[in-house]
Formats: structure tokens, sequence, C-alpha cells
């Protein structure tokens, strides 16, 4: 009996002994921040807190704190400051050997940064140095904060403008003090699903932050990776520098090898890296070979050409085989040096209520099916856009060099949800758009209906649909964004058109929102809406008439001519794309000897008899496309009191008069839903319906 009880002191001291030895060998690691590092909301902090998801992931090697505390300052003179806290007591007598700080939040308060902004750098240096002082050895990183969504009650009364303040204040103190700096911003700012209050990120949340901790600490991204739009068969863009980029473990070496030509770089902390290789003017079957840590990763058959955007919603999205002469468009698409990028989304706007699989995926971004560069062929054709291949086909045929689309298209999709969040958080006018957006009067009502329709069994109250502000850049513009194009191709409004207002202001945002992505001043064509019996349509294709007209490298191609007065999705495809093709042929290739598009209203100018001459421009040989005098014209004394009015093509101007109207001060052309309007200039192609004022 004695024995067995020394054999069991003899155990017990074993284990006190390498427990304690275990104990001094661990890191201390800290986590000191407000109620995001606390674990606010959660129904067990202690266990779903990022800094207790990231002793998880780092393992029993670490000893990790949690040192939140809620409502907490970094200013010393703020509401509630975090020096005065006990956490911060508890913080230093902790002594870590990293501390890990995400403070700022709350300095966004109206109480704290107005007043006291100047002193936010000295009071973080300040904490800083406190750590050094209990811990000299101490791996510090400081954080960008975590997002603050617009659905906060103070965002536009000066959180959102605080907030970027703070984030450049946050990055220069880390360049004074010589820490480390985690981005805990970009990898949740476009999750708003997961911040019930737009302001503490839920258990999924804070699993991504203790990720993108565990990976700074760690210096572990999982080693080399390349972005899915760069593969086997993709055509680089001619005449560009070619941006390659990625991620690869900390510091770790990258070396790239396409064609001839080498480049290498390291991956910086945050496990990014880029590099360029010269422009090309013309290649094919080149080999892109990426190394990295003994890890290899092979693109072979790659051309050189023209690679362009092709995005939109169902009518750019509208499939080769779905259009007129489908078979004869499908054969003809052999041998012409295509290549193509078909993101085809994983599930469908139709009227249906999807299931609780895809509304997850939904939310994880994972919307895409997974696609790759391919070899336009017969057997995949019938499945692409037919607007985007007959835009591709006729720059074939000119240019006889290799193309790439990448088609980037959904159906119903508004405006709106291309354009990335930024860029509508900080618009003066469609911030607006991002509230209740289901409610929101800026959507049109058939978008929010079918997004309801499709979401009605989620039970997140914040579940992403496709047709919601930002969703499609954020999933599928940003994976793209930087792969060099030439410029893009848009087929959209339908979903927009109730309000004209609001998608002139939409347009211009997204514009910029793309172009500011691939830092480039990105030529822009799009297809005006075409003749549909919907009331709005007159006047939604003269705003884009003059959007064509406001914007530089930007320009329209007419569509009403093949519209379908009870059908969204005219089927006759092939004049659109090559309309735009002669526009991009004009404007960024040069080719001046192309006419780029129909007759197009000048200026119009009243006789004294009430005559008014109407002069264009790209009008030679301007007349009717069925031969007959030019119709649809109106002419009014005054805004909306319009008559119809008789029109006589003369020495390459248009004559037109009206007996009810003796001072005619107004013109309009093809101003119905479902237009005949017939005027069309000697390469038939016809013009664009739209209303002016006659001087």
């Amino acid at each position: 009996m004695i024995y067995k009880k020394i054999v069991m002191l003899g155990i017990l001291l074993l284990f006190t002994v390498a427990a304690t030895f275990a104990g001094e060998q661990r890191k201390k690691v800290a986590c000191i921040g407000n109620s995001v590092t606390y674990g606010y909301g959660h129904a067990n902090a202690a266990a779903t807190s990022y800094p207790a998801q990231l002793g998880t992931m780092l393992g029993e090697k670490y000893d990790v704190r949690n040192f939140g505390k809620s409502g907490a300052t970094l200013l010393r003179k703020g509401h509630r400051p975090y020096n005065k806290q006990a956490e911060y007591e508890a913080a230093l007598e902790f002594a870590p050997d990293l501390a890990i700080i995400h403070l700022g939040l709350n300095d966004t308060d109206p109480r704290n940064w107005p007043d006291y902004r100047d002193e936010f750098i000295p009071d973080y240096l300040a904490l800083i140095d406190t750590l050094r002082a209990v811990s000299p050895k101490v791996e510090i990183w400081i954080c960008r904060m975590t997002p603050i969504f617009n659905a906060h009650p103070r965002f536009k009364s000066g959180t959102r403008d605080w907030h970027a303040q703070i984030q450049q204040a946050i990055e220069e103190t880390a360049a004074i003090a010589g820490t480390g700096l985690i981005d805990l911003h970009s990898p949740l700012y476009d999750r708003p699903d997961l911040f019930a209050d737009a302001l503490h990120p839920n258990e999924e949340g804070a699993g991504i932050i203790a990720k993108t901790v565990y990976s700074a600490i760690t210096g572990e991204y999982g080693g080399l990776s390349l972005p899915a739009i760069y593969g086997n068969n993709m055509i680089i863009q001619r005449d560009k520098p070619f941006l390659l980029k990625g991620t690869a473990n900390a510091g770790a070496k990258v070396t790239a090898r396409l064609g001839k030509e080498k480049r290498s770089t390291r991956a910086l902390p945050d496990g990014k890296w880029q590099m360029e290789f010269a422009p090309l003017s013309r290649g094919e079957g080149l080999v892109l070979e990426v190394k990295s840590e003994g890890k290899v990763v092979t693109f072979e058959n790659i051309a050189v050409g023209e690679v362009w955007l092709c995005s939109g919603q169902s009518n750019m999205a509208f499939m080769l085989k779905e259009g007129t002469a489908a078979q004869k468009h499908i054969a003809s698409t052999k041998g012409r040096g295509i290549r193509i990028y078909d993101m085809k989304p994983r599930v469908i706007t139709n009227p249906v209520a999807w299931d609780s699989i895809d509304l997850v995926k939904l939310n994880r971004h994972d919307y895409y099916k997974p696609t790759a560069w391919q070899e336009l062929t017969p057997e995949n054709a019938a499945d692409f856009s037919a607007v985007a291949y007959h835009f591709g086909a006729m720059l074939a045929d000119s240019l006889q060099v290799p193309i790439g689309l990448i088609c980037n298209a959904v159906g119903g999709a508004p405006a709106e949800s291309f354009i990335d969040r930024r860029t509508l958080e900080h618009h003066p006018y469609l911030v607006d758009i991002l509230y209740n957006w289901r409610a929101n009067d800026f959507i049109q009502p058939w978008v929010r209906q079918r997004a309801s329709q499709n979401i009605a069994n989620s039970k997140n109250r914040l579940q992403r649909h496709p047709y919601e502000p930002c969703y499609l850049f954020e999933t599928g513009i940003a994976p793209i964004a930087g792969y060099p194009v030439r410029g893009a191709i848009w087929y959209q409004g339908e979903s927009n058109a109730h309000n004209v207002e609001a998608y002139e202001a939409l347009f211009g945002a997204m514009l910029q929102s793309w172009r500011e992505a691939w830092n480039d001043e990105l030529p822009f064509y799009f297809v005006q809406l075409s003749s549909l019996n919907r009331p709005s349509w007159p006047h939604f294709r003269d705003a884009q008439r003059r959007l064509a007209l406001a914007h530089e490298k930007c320009a329209m191609a007419v569509s009403s001519d093949h519209g379908n007065p009870y059908d969204v999705h005219p089927k006759e495809k092939q004049p659109i794309g090559q309309r735009l093709a002669r526009q991009a042929l004009y404007g960024t290739y040069g080719y001046k000897n192309i006419v780029p598009e129909g007759p197009t209203a000048k200026a119009a100018q009243c006789d004294a008899r009430g005559t008014v001459c109407l002069k264009l421009d790209n009008a030679q040989g301007l007349t009717t496309s069925d031969g007959e005098a030019p119709r649809t014209f109106e002419l009014a004394e005054a805004q909306g009191l319009y008559h119809p009015a008789t029109a006589e093509i003369k020495d390459g101007c248009i004559y037109i008069k009206c007996k009810q109207v003796k001072a005619p001060a107004r013109i309009r052309y093809g101003w119905q839903p479902y237009t005949t309007a017939n005027l069309i200039n000697g390469d038939s192609l016809p013009a664009s319906t739209f209303q002016m004022e006659i001087k």
C-alpha cells in the first residue's frame, strides 16, 4: 500500500514538473482590445471570441489570453480609456511575448475623435511603450480596425469618416513604433452578414479575425496560391504590363518565368505578392511557371492578344444557343482564335426559393461555379454569351490576334450590385441605396421581390443575394480586378429603368469603381436598351445616350431596332455585338475608316415658318431602314405637349414640321417604349431615340 502511494506521488510530481516546464515554454499572447476582442454578442464568448479561436489554432505551445474590454477607447481622454481599465492592468501583469492590439472603434464616438484626435497617435505610442516596458522582448502587432457598416446609427453623421481617419492614424502609428500591422478590415469588409449590429462580428466573423491574426503571427498563408483567373489557355493583354499576383507564406521567395522573361519577389508580411512582366506584343503557346518553397504552378498554352470584360444582366448572359440562327453561329466559332473565361452563377435567379446549402454559399461568396480559360469551340460556345461572342468575333476578324472574353453576367442584376462598397458608402447621393435594400425605393420593385423570393428559406435577416448592392462586385469583379484587360462591354439597365436619375449616378459610380479596381481608364462600351412596352424606357434610353456623351472613353450601341414589344430578351444578338465591336474598333483601336454608330442628333434649329432643321453626326448616306419617310418625330412648344410631326431628309439634314406647333421649342424621336423609328445612315446603323431643345 505504501509502495503504491509512493508511485502515485512520483507520477504526480512528474506531471507537475512537466506542466511547469511546458508553462515556462509556452508563448504568452495578449489580445488587447474592445468589445470585438471580448466577443460581445456571442452566446459563449469564452469559447467563440477571436482570442479563444486563435488559441485553438495556435495550439498548446501558446497561452492566449483575452484582455478585451467592451466600450474601451484608445484615447486616454476618451469616454472609457483602455489604460484605466482592469483589463489593461491584467495585460501588463501577464507580460506577454506577443501582443495583438485592436483598438479605435469606440474612438469614432462623437465624444472622442472630434475633440481629441490629435492625441490618438501619442496615446497609442504610450500604450505600446508600456507593453515594452514590462516585457522588453514583446512582439507587437496593431490592427487596422474591423469594419463599421452603414446600418450603424452614427454612420453618416461622422463614424464613416472618422473610422477612415483613425485607420490612417493606426497605419502611421505602426510605422512610427515599428510594430507589425494586421489588416482586420479587408477580410471582413465584404461580409456585412456577419455583423448583426453593423459593429460586432459574430462567431464566424471572429473566426476570420482569428485566422487573420494566426497567419500574421506564424507567417503561414497556405503556401503558393494564385487567383483562378490565371490558368492554362489564358490570354495576356498585349502591349500592357502583365500583372501577376497571388499569396505565399510571409517572406517566402516567389519566382516566375513567362517565356524567356524571369521575375522574382518576396511575399509581404500579409502573404501578398505581385510582380510585373514587360508588355508583350504577340505570342502563342507560352508557358508561365511560378515557384515558391518547393511548390511549382505551371500554366500552358498561353496566348497574347486582346482581352475584354463582358458584363451586365440577362441580355449579356443570353446564350448563343438561345438566339436566332443559333446553329449557324455556333458552327462559326471554330478556328476564330477566341478564348473564354465564362463565370456562370451556381444558382439562377428564377422565381423559386433557394435551399439552405446555396444560401450559405452565397453568404460566403461562393456564388460562381468554378471556371477556367477555354479555347472557344462549337461544343462550349453554345452556352456562352451571344453578344460577347459576336463582339469578339468581329474583333478577331479585324485585328487578326487572339481574343480573350471574360464573361460575368447575372440575369436581373441591377447596376448597384456591380459597384464596390467604398464607392457607395462615400457617395453623397447613393449611400442611401445600402440601407435595408429589400425595402428601398432606390431599387426596382421587381428586383427586391425576386430577391426576397429566392432567399425566403433563410433565417438570417442579413442573408446575401446577388442583387444586393456591392455583392456582384465583391464576388465577381474583385476576384478578377487587376488582370490586364483592354476594356469592358456592358449590357444592363432593365433592372434600373424605374429610376433614371438614380441610374445616371450609378453608372458614373460603377465606371469609377471599375477603373479604380483596375487602376486603368478602361474604355467602356455599352448597349442602349432595346424597344419594349415598358413606360419608363424612352426616358431611360435617353439617359443612356447622355451618359455616353458625358464620360470619357465611353460609347453606346443602339439596339432599339431589334427589340420586341413583349420580350425583354430580343433574340437577334449578332448586330448588337457587332455594333459594340464597331465602337471599340473606332474608339480604342483607331480604325477611323469605320463608322462607329448611327446618326446622332447634334443640334436643332427652327426657322421663322416653324420648320425645324435637325443636324446630325455620322449621317453619311442618311436614309431610312424601310425606304419610307422618317417617322416617330414629334414637336412641342412646351415639355409634355408633343404632337406628331412630318419629316423629310434633304442635304444630309432632316426637316421637321407640325401644323399644331407654331413655335417649336422641343423635339423628340422614337419616344415610345416600343418604337418603330426608322432613321439609319449609309452603314445601316440606327439613330438613337432622343429628346432635345430647339434653338
